[in-house]
């Protein structure tokens, strides 16, 4: 089979740089993920929380460090999201590995093209890693809530279109403890020129996002 030029957007994608705007597909009802319990104090006999307290919960970090995220899915689950890549996937380059990792997988088999990435991001608290989460799925508007995955789990699914080639992208954006996971899935169908349908890049997303906090447990402290 001869090779197909690929699109511009998508020749874009493989620096590896990608700008995708979001054009709100919506997965389900956008739930109110803006609430986080706050933990609790040790308090002196007035009511008041002790200053040791306070400083033991600083120190306290569930996750001391990002586990190596090309290892963070099994070998079947890259195969089956991403037919063809390279199941060692390729880790990103970072100013600072024990705090943010990514790994990314890549391929084009026949027709249809897929990516995906996986991210890591390890903070100094709980707190710390609540106020990016909530930052983070504010920027991604037309979602909804992930049940039971982490502590809070917001997915979306967004269509672009350039050059008459569709391209959907999924996101999934898990706050666990202190780390945040954020997986970013995509894919192009090059003969039809239509994307795979919301379903099938948000269940893509997902389970690979369910693995990817499992193997947060590397990073331990």
């Amino acid at each position: 089979m001869s090779s197909l030029p690929l699109p511009l957007a998508l020749t874009a994608r493989l620096a590896p740089v990608a700008v995708l705007a979001t054009a709100g597909w919506v997965l389900s009802s956008p739930s109110d993920t803006t609430s986080a319990a706050k933990p609790e104090a040790t308090a002196t006999a007035s009511g008041t929380p002790t200053a040791s307290a306070s400083a033991t919960r600083a120190a306290t970090k569930t996750y001391a460090s990002a586990p190596d995220p090309c290892a963070s899915l099994a070998k079947k689950t890259i195969t089956s999201l991403v037919p063809g890549a390279k199941t060692a996937g390729k880790e990103i380059a970072s100013t600072d590995a024990e705090v943010r990792r990514t790994c990314s997988w890549n391929a084009l088999k026949g027709y249809d093209y897929r990516w995906l990435d996986v991210s890591f991001e390890v903070t100094e608290s709980d707190e710390a890693a609540a106020k990016t989460y909530q930052e983070r799925i504010t920027d991604k508007s037309g979602g909804g809530a992930v049940e039971g995955l982490g502590d809070a789990a917001y997915s979306v699914v967004n269509l672009t279109t350039e050059d008459k080639q569709q391209t959907r992208e999924g996101t999934v954006v898990v706050r666990a403890a202190n780390a945040l996971v954020v997986i970013t899935y995509n894919g192009s169908d090059f003969e039809s020129k239509k994307a795979p349908d919301t379903d099938t890049i948000n269940k893509g997303a997902i389970k690979a996002a369910k693995e990817a906090v499992a193997s947060l447990a590397d990073g331990q402290g």
